[in-house]
């Protein structure tokens, strides 16, 4: 049967990349949105648009009831589930079928038979692909550590846990099956040897109903955080063809064992003797799939589209360069990746031969808190890796993203990392590299630290702000906080900033002479060559360099070669209205209260470190700890209180002890 309208059962980024393979083909889109989605992009690039009442994805993107009545209602023929939310969902595929409708996907048994990684393994065994032996928790004992706890039923990294120390291993599982169930629906959690520095390869499938399977190649995931990936890339590099080989093989056997059909990833763990284990299969479409799509110069949506109208594929294509994709991320990741939420102002991402962007928002949307964080996938392609990843490096630096903090300048030094640079990879990168990739100033290239680093970039703002406040004719400018210019050239002014996200401060001090031009006090080798509003030229020196800034509110946004930069601009006396007590503990986010530690109430003693309060937000749950030891006095926090960031949620009394500890760390929930 021929698609002619297709719904596509999911949001964002994916929906509007499989919209965008919709339209070459000439087929009408659908789109289904929450609430809180009603001006997202997805919803203006379709055709048309079915609402889903709510907000939360349970009462939205994970009612297959909901989304099959809507593409009903828009007389849609066919339904593509995207990745994350219904996409591995077998009692979904039935109903979409049951209504009449094409399902965009592999069999319902298929996806059966992959759901639960224990029953998974057991087929995979008898199909001879290499596995992991499972150890039973029961009877586990010191030769068997470490392991890795696993939901059986999901991914995305909800429910793992490593476990070092046969004492925590009883406390891990309660936690691990409780978190399995809140993300699944069911509580079963596996555990298997953990491997240290392994690497995360998987293998493209794309199958059709004539008994023809294709092994897409290879691609390298390590690079993660969370257990959810940041960096990927095909091929994985360094495999010798032998294990090359054998993983194609394995993934071929795996989608023939289950009478797979479309596309589908294969993964496996890759330990660092080079002895292969499968970890299971994601009946869908992968988040990573562009830069096997670069590589094979295939449209793997196209191929899907194909398969289920009941075509069969066509000749397999051969591999042709390296494709490398980083993804970009609303979150800090010097605070254990927290996720960020706000207006973006700006998404700019460099074009050009070679560069393919993915996303899901423009400048002007809003980072809600209901979702995952992902701003956008940036894919580079290129005839060798060394040119791949220099490409995508440098178009991530040059890329202009104002508003919330992101991931971007980690990507930008984790693929100029040596490790990376020289393919030595495994899913203990960022274990190994955070606090060094976070630093201030890290991956700064050594030739342009000078006027490049944080005090000149504010010394541009300030020469920007102080043009911006004088200028004519027009208008009288807005006011900043700081007072308006006066005529004292013997006085120089001065302006305050907070660098974000690590919170360092600058006072910059200038002066207007005659000629109108600010220009900064006491800075002896530098030079201002130009100066307007919203750019300013610098010589620092003998190089110039040119700042490209953008003000929202107290915010100003700084660009230049090389380097990007978030100031706050701070009053010149502290507000004491901003000022908490000592032990507050704020709400890093916009969220929902979920539960509280058991026993918690005012007089409690607790301990540094201890988890108090479960905050979720943005598919992610957030644990609130003690700060340091000592008496709760205050607890403001119920469970099923939506909260705003900084809001007050409980006071501890510190008692003298051991240094505070980090108040608060992340426990993954994403799903894609």
């Amino acid at each position: 049967m021929t698609i002619t309208t297709l719904l596509v059962a999911n949001r964002g980024e994916i929906a509007c990349r499989i919209f965008r393979t919709c339209r070459d083909l000439g087929i009408t889109t659908v789109a289904v949105y929450s609430d809180a989605d009603a001006d997202a992009l997805h919803v203006r690039e379709a055709d048309l648009a079915v609402r889903l009442p709510g907000s939360a994805p349970a009462d939205t993107y994970l009612r297959g009831d909901r989304v099959v009545a809507a593409a009903l209602a828009a007389g849609a023929d066919a339904v593509h589930p995207g990745y994350g939310f219904l996409s591995e969902n077998a009692a979904f595929a039935a109903a979409v079928q049951d209504a009449g409708l094409t399902w965009v996907g592999p069999p319902v048994k298929a996806i059966e038979l992959m759901a639960s990684k224990t029953r998974a393994k057991e087929l995979m065994a008898g199909a001879g692909v290499p596995l992991l032996a499972p150890v039973d928790p029961a009877t586990a004992g010191p030769d068997d550590l470490p392991l890795l706890l696993k939901a059986a039923s999901g991914g995305g990294g909800r429910g793992m846990r490593i476990v070092r120390e046969l004492g925590s291993l009883p406390a891990e599982l309660l936690a691990a099956a409780a978190e399995a169930a809140s993300a699944f629906g069911d509580g079963e959690v596996f555990a298997e040897p953990y491997v240290e520095r392994g690497r995360h390869v998987e293998v493209q499938v794309m199958a059709d109903a004539y008994d023809t399977v294709w092994a897409l190649g290879t691609r390298d995931c390590s690079l993660q955080r969370r257990h959810q990936k940041v960096i990927e890339e095909a091929p994985a590099p360094g495999l010798e063809d032998a294990l090359r080989t054998r993983l194609h093989d394995a993934a071929v056997a795996a989608a023939r064992a289950v009478g797979y059909r479309g596309a589908g990833t294969v993964e496996f763990l890759v330990s660092a003797e080079g002895r292969p284990y499968f970890l299971e299969m994601n009946t869908r479409l992968q988040v990573e799939h562009p830069v096997t799509e670069a590589v094979f110069g295939v449209d793997l949506v196209a191929l899907q589209l194909r398969v289920a109208e009941g075509e069969p594929l066509p000749a397999p294509p051969e591999p042709e360069g390296h494709a490398v994709e980083a993804r970009l991320y609303a979150e800090d990741p010097a605070r254990d990746w927290q996720p960020q939420t706000g207006a973006l102002l700006t998404l700019e991402v460099p074009d050009g031969p070679g560069l393919r962007l993915d996303t899901g928002y423009v400048g002007g949307d809003t980072i809600g808190v209901h979702y995952d964080p992902m701003l956008a996938k940036v894919i580079a392609h290129a005839p060798t890796r060394t040119e791949a990843v220099r490409l995508l490096a440098g178009a991530l630096e040059r890329a202009r993203i104002h508003g919330p903090v992101t991931n971007r300048a980690l990507l930008v030094r984790s693929l100029r990392h040596p490790d990376f640079v020289a393919a030595r990879l495994d899913t203990g990168f960022y274990d190994r590299h955070l606090a060094d990739l976070t630093a201030p100033g890290a991956g700064a290239p050594a030739t342009a630290l000078r006027a490049a680093d944080p005090a000149t970039a504010a010394l541009a703002a300030a020469l920007a702000e102080a043009v911006r406040a004088t200028a004519s004719p027009g208008p009288a400018p807005t006011p900043t906080r700081f007072g308006a210019w006066r005529n004292v050239p013997s006085q120089p002014q001065v302006k305050r900033y907070r660098s974000e996200p690590d919170g360092s401060e600058h006072e910059i001090a200038y002066r207007t002479p005659r000629t109108g031009t600010p220009e900064p006090y006491d800075a002896p080798g530098v030079r201002v060559l130009a100066a307007t509003p919203d750019r300013v030229t610098l010589e620092v020196d003998g190089l110039t360099r040119h700042f490209d800034l953008r003000r929202d509110r107290d915010r100003l946004y700084v660009d230049t070669a090389g380097a990007s930069y978030t100031f706050t601009a701070l009053p010149r006396f502290t507000d004491p209205a901003t000022q908490t007590d000592p032990g507050s503990l704020l709400a890093p986010m916009p969220g929902t209260v979920v539960r509280l530690a058991e026993g918690l109430a005012p007089g409690v003693a607790v301990e540094a470190g201890q988890p108090l309060i479960w905050l979720e937000a943005m598919k992610m749950e957030h644990r609130i700890l003690a700060p340091a030891s000592g008496t709760l006095t205050a607890l403001h926090a119920v469970p099923g209180d939506q909260v705003e960031v900084g809001a007050l949620l409980a006071v501890v009394q510190e008692d003298p002890g051991p240094a505070p500890v980090t108040a608060s760390a992340p426990v993954p929930e994403e799903t894609a």
